[in-house]
């Protein structure tokens, strides 16, 4: 899918906006540097909760934010979609991280 195809603040459901979401994704290493990303804050969130040690908390924004903002600004050169679409855009990181395991989305 063409980044032209789509282009619209507007988006009906989550489907529509993970399809715009992967185009905006498109770089292989945006794409790796957001599946590090949410893989990190995924353990750190276990890891903390699980260990007692709920200060690592604190780490997941930065981890989280940190990986995919470096994506975006030297690898895709556009805004992170977060400051448009906040949940839609949590969600979608978390579905491209599993998609990417399960081999539906590529690096």
């Amino acid at each position: 899918m063409k980044k032209a195809l789509i282009k619209t603040d507007k988006f009906e459901n989550f489907r529509e906006f993970y399809n715009f979401y992967l185009t905006e994704h498109s770089h292989p290493v945006s794409r790796l540097l957001h599946f590090i990303g949410t893989g990190l804050v995924i353990f750190i969130t276990f890891y903390g909760i699980f260990t007692d040690q709920f200060k690592l908390l604190w780490f997941i924004p930065l981890v989280g934010y940190g990986f995919a903002w470096v994506g975006h600004f030297f690898f895709e050169k556009n805004k992170p979609a977060t400051f448009k679409h906040p949940f839609y855009s949590l969600g979608s990181d978390f579905v491209m991280f599993f998609d990417i395991i399960r081999g539906k989305v590529k690096l």
